[in-house]
This record gives C-alpha cells, structure tokens and sequence, in this order.
C-alpha cells in the first residue's frame, strides 16, 4: 500500500515563539531535544516576557539537579508571585524524563509528580527541560495531555542559514552565499552521529569574526576558524580532487594521515561518500527533489545537496570505477599486497 507523504512539520523554535507572542503557553511544559541551545532561548524569552526583572530573583526558580526534589518544586509552584505576570519554575536537566529513571525517585516523590502537573497553579509555569526524553514514559503522555512538548532537534537548513546571517548581522559582518554553505559544511552540523550544536557554531562564527579584517568574512576566515571532523576533511579532500587541484587533495591527504588517522577509516568514509555520490546521481534521474533524495537514502537533506554538486564533475561510468578502485584497495590492504599509506596515495591521484 502506498504511504502519503505527511507535511514538514514546524520547528519547535518557531511554534513556541508563536505561543509566546499569542500567549498560548500552558502551564506545564517540556523542553527536550539535542539543541540545548534552543531550550535555553525559549526558557530566556519565556522568563523576559512573564517575570518582572526587579523581581526576577523571586519569581524565577531554576532547579538543577542538585536542588530538585517534588516537595521543593511543589512548594517554588505555590508560592505567590511578587508583581510578574507569572511565576516561572525551571527543572533542569530532569533525568527522571530519559531513558532511565533518576534513583533519588521514590515511588512516593513519582506519583506526588504525576499528580501535581495535572494541577500547576494558573499564575505558575513549571517547565521541565532534558536532551533526550523516553516518550514511552507515563510523565511525558501526562506532560503532553496537560500541557505542551516542545522538542528542539537541529534546525532545518533555511533557519540555520538565518541564524548564521543573523549573527554575523550583529557583528556588522555579511557573506556570501557560498561562504554561507562553506559554513554549515565544513562545521559538520548535519554530520550523522556529530556532536557539533548551535553553541558551537556561535563560538565558532566569533572566531570567524574576530579573523575578519574586513566587513566581509571569507572562506580563509571560515577556514581558520572551524576545525573540522575527518568526514569533513575528507569531503574537502574529494572537493579538491574533483575540482583537479591535485596538489591541494594531497596536501589534505597528507595532513589527515599526519594526525595518526587510520587509512582504515579513512577509506571507508572515502567509500561512503562516492556511495552517496553515485546514489544521487542515480536518482536525479528519477527525483527532481533534493528531499525526496534524501529521504529515499536516509539522510539529510543538505548532504544531498553537497553530493549533488560532486556529481555534476563526474560520469556515472566514472563514479563506478572509482568505487571499484576503492573496494579493490580495500581487499588489497587487507590482504597486506599494497602498503596502507601508498594504497591510499594512488586511490586519491585517480580521483
């Protein structure tokens, strides 16, 4: 039976600033997912909106890990705020939310919480924040039925893009479009498995502003402020090959082998991506969409793009050698007829 494909579904970021702007908070909420970033902003405007700053003090609570218990929390709730419009309640990192349940919880304290966030006063907001949430747990199916779920996972391509220009903004910077994509590429954001957030990337775009000797930044500044993981470098590597700036590819080669880097990993990350190379050439034939690519491959969208501007420099006929060469290498080092480091060299020069 034929699935239909369902609608993009709205950032987290934006819908809790709509709610914040139309007042349509609840007043329990959950604040999850990998941009902690993101999680931290919404508590800020929440608190900057709601809480009277001469009072701040007295009607923001936050409650760590260290200071939470139900009975300290229920008691911070029911306390009367002074002159704001609502009394906020910030526990923080709540690891009773993930996977494994907090040990300081007694049965006791787990019913106490159930119970009390189907009944928060109106003049409170208590929030709950964490990275990951189990969502099978009966606090997140309460949470959702009495108050709202924001999940805040990495930020679709456009509002990255936003946030990047935004900053720079701020700096009395700007860039160029393909400086812009230099940026989101060579930081890994949309790496699989990366670790690399949006605290991060706003570190490093003050490196890159502080390179900058002009308005503009350019790709040196990005260079020189962003260290890239070895998938990264390995696409510049393959960029650079593809391009025919031959010396360039192999003084990247040699700069990765150069840090102790397994040829191992190396080739097989090398491998994967003319795997994903060739993959989208294939289905450009079939898929107009970028979207589509990447969600019949599994991945995200803006690795589509950057492989589809691989494939454009290379025949399907070609990619295919290339993969044959590599998986020849592969069998070659393995069975120890070709030296590591000079299997790697003569894969890269037929690039």
């Amino acid at each position: 039976m034929a699935v239909g494909k369902s609608r993009k579904e709205e950032h987290s970021f934006k819908t809790i600033n709509r709610d914040i702007k139309t007042n349509g908070l609840a007043n329990v909420m959950l604040l999850h997912g990998q941009e902690q970033y993101l999680v931290h902003w919404a508590i800020d405007t929440i608190v900057k909106k709601y809480v009277n700053e001469s009072v701040k003090d007295i009607d923001f609570i936050k409650l760590g890990p260290e200071q939470f218990s139900v009975d300290a929390m229920i008691e911070a709730c029911e306390t009367l705020s002074m002159f704001s419009t609502f009394r906020v309640v910030a526990v923080e990192d709540f690891s009773y939310i993930g996977s494994e349940k907090s040990k300081s919880m007694s049965e006791a304290d787990e019913t106490a919480l159930l119970r009390y966030i189907g009944n928060v006063p109106d003049g409170t907001m208590l929030i709950f924040t964490c990275e990951k949430a189990d969502k099978r747990k009966k606090f997140y199916k309460d949470t959702e039925k009495h108050g709202k779920v924001y999940e805040f996972d990495r930020l679709p391509e456009d509002d990255l893009k936003n946030f990047i220009i935004k900053r720079l903004k701020n700096s009395g910077k700007v860039c160029k479009a393909y400086v812009l994509n230099e940026i989101i590429d060579l930081s890994g954001y949309y790496h699989k498995e990366t670790r690399y957030n949006l605290y991060n990337l706003e570190n490093d775009l003050r490196k890159m502003i502080a390179h900058s000797t002009g308005e503009e930044i350019i790709v040196s500044d990005v260079v020189a402020a962003i260290s890239g993981g070895l998938e990264t470098e390995v696409f510049a590597m393959t960029d650079a090959a593809g391009r025919g700036r031959t010396d360039e590819s192999f003084r990247l080669l040699f700069n990765i082998l150069g840090t102790g880097e397994s040829v191992h990993k190396l080739l097989a990350l090398l491998i994967s991506q003319f795997e994903i190379i060739l993959w989208v050439k294939e289905l450009k034939n079939k898929e107009s969409r970028a979207e589509d690519m990447a969600q019949t491959l599994g991945v995200h969208v803006f690795r589509v793009k950057k492989a589809l501007g691989f494939a454009e420099r290379y025949t399907e006929k070609r990619l295919k050698k290339i993969l044959t060469d590599a998986y020849e290498t592969d069998i070659k080092i393995k069975s120890g007829l070709l030296d590591p480091r000079t299997a790697i060299e003569l894969l890269v020069a037929e690039l």
